[in-house]
């Protein structure tokens, strides 16, 4: 096997934990450079994590010729344009979630991957965290029956708690971002439903800024019917007092519920035989397992994780829930 030498576009607070660390505690793997248009922060990351270069221009990580991958880490709004110059270089890709603003931008994106034949995951990585698949296990073996539906709850206040701190706050800029914190927090939630019960037959939403008091819509509601004939039913409102603040999905079925929340560590499940309560501890670096996968496609010893033809649907449900018509 190939080494994986992985350069990073956008070396932001996202990947101080999350994921930047990770690359070199991976067989095969290494980070190799950090890119970000600040030139001292770029610097100073790579002096911290012990990273052998460092740019200020994407560009000139796209030509490092050490660099074999490419992590992009930036707002949505650059996704494309920089995987697509990295696709063009005969580079692999992991793009951060959502993968674009759009689905007619991840459509371009997936045009890209097939016209140069490279390789791109997008980082929907909760499908390789123990606890998801654990949920997963639970649905596949029936523990609450056959599932009739799933309700999702995501009600925080106007300064969710799980967004990672910006200078900029560029989350709630729709040209940035694509949305709100709907766009940012949502594509995991909606992800790992796509995960659980496959194909979507159709879906319908909306959106509205309730409070005014960013740029982007802080109120999201949408629904989802299965081609196996199971509905998820979804509520995301960023203006609530902190009180009412919430994270809980239901899996209700015939024999039974599991309820988990989404950005929390524990399932609780109950059927007709009692209820049990499992608690979990994320990873360090929690997109160690997802980029341990990566690393096995890359290198032709394992499938795609998370392709972009699935992220494709992904935002295909996003732009139904949020898009003015």
């Amino acid at each position: 096997m190939g080494t994986t030498n992985w350069g990073i576009i956008g070396c932001g607070n996202v990947t101080e934990k999350k994921s930047g660390q990770a690359y070199n505690k991976i067989p095969n793997s290494k980070l190799v450079g950090v890119m970000r248009r600040d030139a001292a922060k770029a610097a100073d990351y790579a002096k911290r994590h012990g990273v052998g270069k460092w740019y200020s221009d994407a560009n000139e990580l796209l030509n490092d010729p050490e660099v074999n991958s490419v992590s992009i880490a930036t707002p949505p709004a650059f996704h494309l344009e920089y995987a697509i110059a990295a696709l063009d270089k005969g580079l692999n890709v992991y793009v951060e979630k959502p993968v674009t603003r759009t689905a007619a931008e991840a459509r371009q994106m997936a045009e890209a991957v097939k016209q140069s034949g490279g390789k791109l995951t997008v980082a929907h990585y909760r499908r390789a965290l123990p606890m998801f698949l654990k949920v997963k296990e639970l649905l596949e073996n029936e523990t609450i029956g056959e599932v009739r539906t799933a309700q999702i709850r995501m009600w925080k206040t106007s300064k969710p708690d799980l967004v990672a701190d910006s200078e900029t706050n560029w989350r709630v800029n729709p040209e940035l971002s694509g949305g709100g914190y709907f766009h940012d927090l949502a594509p995991h939630q909606l992800d790992l439903m796509l995960y659980y019960f496959g194909r979507p037959e159709r879906y319908h939403g909306f959106s509205l800024n309730q409070s005014g008091l960013t740029p982007a819509d802080d109120h999201v509601c949408g629904e989802i019917l299965f081609k196996n004939k199971v509905i998820v039913n979804g509520s995301w409102c960023f203006n609530v007092t902190e009180s009412e603040t919430t994270d809980t999905c239901e899996i209700i079925g015939t024999k039974g519920k599991i309820t988990f929340p989404f950005f929390g560590t524990w399932i609780k499940w109950k059927n007709e035989t009692g209820e049990e309560t499992l608690n979990f501890a994320h990873p360090e670096h929690i997109q160690q397992p997802m980029i341990a996968k990566i690393v096995a496609y890359f290198n032709d010893e394992g499938p795609n994780p998370c392709s972009i033809d699935e992220a494709i649907v992904l935002m295909d449900i996003m732009d139904a829930f949020t898009l003015k018509r």
